[in-house]
């Protein structure tokens, strides 16, 4: 029941951003080469996916993600559980790292082509960025804030180390750490794409550029589209992921 209400909640939720979107057409003034209908929308989706354009990108960018946040999730998980077990080591580290933190990811892009050249690995770049503090910092907060009943029924069992981190302290911590990887996964999408729009020759990125400098706003917009729809489907299925691993480590869902 929940799941058709969930449903029924998102049809309405886009029919009426298309509605709002078909009324801002009805009454711009603005020439339909530069701002499209909802229809002349869907039919550049329907011309980038025949042409095989829509798929390319797809996969350039889906690649690029997946390395790219998959090594940055797993190094800042390593790293923060070890930070989070050595407290007096990071309050040396903390500091750099919140000077660090707020800095844009593309703020780094000119170093990142000049070490990198361009291609994949500047976008790589950019989402290991973008996705590494976030993991850090609250995995390191997971790993403070574990109720020291764990520790102290893990010691009376004379569990130890490294059984002790991966089979009591990172099962306790993962909801926490579950926040962290949840909030990355958004913005190394976001920053995925633009780092394509600088660094790349392919991409769901890349095509945004090419659709505006050949003056198609139409395939710009499908192309917004497209993004939004992946950046959903990949928070639902890390969603699922999560509950799984809550479900396996017989942890609420």
């Amino acid at each position: 029941m929940k799941k058709l209400i969930s449903v029924k909640n998102a049809v309405i939720s886009v029919a009426a951003l298309i509605l709002i979107w078909q009324a801002a057409f009805a009454v711009s003034s603005f020439d339909s080469a530069l701002f499209p209908s909802p229809l002349m929308a869907l039919k550049a989706l329907g011309e980038m996916a025949s042409s095989g354009v829509l798929l390319s990108s797809i996969g350039a960018s889906l690649y690029r993600f997946a390395v790219g946040y998959s090594i940055s999730v797993i190094s800042a998980v390593l790293l923060g559980m070890i930070l989070g077990r050595l407290p007096m080591l990071f309050q040396y580290i903390d500091p750099a790292v919140q000077l660090l933190r707020p800095i844009s990811p593309t703020a780094w892009m000119p170093f990142i082509v000049l070490l990198f050249g361009i291609g994949d690995l500047p976008a790589i770049v950019i989402i290991f960025i973008a996705a590494f503090f976030p993991v850090l910092l609250s995995t390191v907060a997971a790993v403070r804030n574990i109720d020291p009943i764990y520790l102290k029924v893990a010691r009376n069992f004379g569990i130890k180390q490294p059984q002790l981190t991966w089979k009591v302290i990172f099962p306790a911590a993962f909801p926490q750490i579950a926040n962290g990887i949840h909030l990355a996964l958004g913005t190394s999408w976001i920053f995925l794409v633009a780092g394509e729009m600088v660094g790349a020759q392919s991409g769901l990125g890349y095509q945004i550029i090419d659709a505006r400098n050949n003056i198609r706003a139409d395939m710009l917009l499908a192309t917004i589209l497209v993004i939004g729809v992946i950046g959903i489907l990949l928070d639902g299925l890390l969603k699922l992921a999560e509950k799984r691993i809550l479900r396996a480590w017989g942890g609420a869902v």
